[in-house]
């Protein structure tokens, strides 16, 4: 800190992954927590004065009624995962330092984003590169699924990092904002559309192990906040981000999958 002496600090280091989140709680725990924590002491101790993003998640709000969409900022938070947890922490912790100290603080919370790059843990992109794989040839089908009921609002990453910027450019300390995309689909429906994409026939089965103990169903921002504060809109829409994420796949996949025979294997059989 002493050596770069930001002006700016986005704060997106996280275990994210809320499946590995209920295997490895503490882990979670600490590095969110305890790691959002050091990062702002740094800060503090070092007697910097950058403009902070910490990028908290919509999965602090946990299972909303559906007489709370769409889903503001001030909502009751009933975090159901360890990692909802963790991310109340670190942003009850962000809240805490602009309070006691005076740094200036912007909390997001983030709805469902993704896009090419997108970790193949997560559900659209294990999707897609499952599609992938089975176009291939490396994989044979079913496509392997969890609970495909949960209703999202899909937002492009492109248009993710294009709002973070806003943030930190427009909005005044120690606010806190909803970021999410306007269109709004089950996970059924982004499979669906992933599988007409595909060049194959693409068949699926629900996976037992992709179950969670608890799981977050509804999850649909109001980004009326934010908007208001940057004139931030999506402009992507859900079905270029899944087929840019499905093309970012095959161009992975085509790229590990042999095209030539090895040098020493025969080219035919010589009577």
């Amino acid at each position: 800190m002493r050596a770069v002496r930001p002006d700016r600090i986005f704060h997106l280091a996280a275990q994210s992954y809320v499946d590995q989140s209920f295997r490895a709680p503490a882990d979670t725990l600490h590095t969110n927590v305890i790691g959002t924590t050091n990062l702002l002491d740094a800060v503090r101790i070092c007697g910097l004065t950058p403009r902070i993003h910490i990028c908290s998640s919509s999965e602090v709000y946990g299972q909303v009624r559906e007489d709370e969409l769409p889903i503001r900022e001030s909502n009751v938070m009933r975090p159901a995962s360890p990692y909802a947890v963790s991310k109340v922490g670190e942003d009850m912790v962000a809240l805490q330092y602009g309070l006691s100290y005076g740094m200036h603080m912007l909390r997001t919370r983030m709805f469902t984003h993704t896009g090419p790059r997108r970790g193949d843990v997560f559900a659209e992109s294990a999707f897609a590169k499952q599609i992938a794989e089975i176009e291939a040839g490396v994989r044979q089908g079913p496509v392997k699924v969890g609970n495909l009921d949960s209703v999202r609002t899909i937002a492009d990453v492109r248009d993710t990092v294009r709002a973070y910027w806003l943030l930190l450019e427009h909005c005044p300390a120690g606010e806190v904002y909803n970021i999410g995309g306007n269109e709004v689909a089950t996970v059924g429906e982004i499979l669906e559309m992933l599988k007409a994409m595909a060049n194959v026939p693409i068949a699926h089965e629900v996976d037992p192990a992709r179950l969670r103990p608890s799981d977050v169903t509804l999850q649909v921002p109001s980004i009326e906040k934010f908007q208001q504060a940057t004139g931030w809109e999506p402009v992507i829409p859900m079905r270029q981000t899944l087929s840019d994420l499905l093309d970012y796949h095959r161009e992975r996949i085509a790229a590990q999958v042999p095209t030539t025979l090895p040098r020493s294997a025969p080219l035919c059989k010589v009577a």
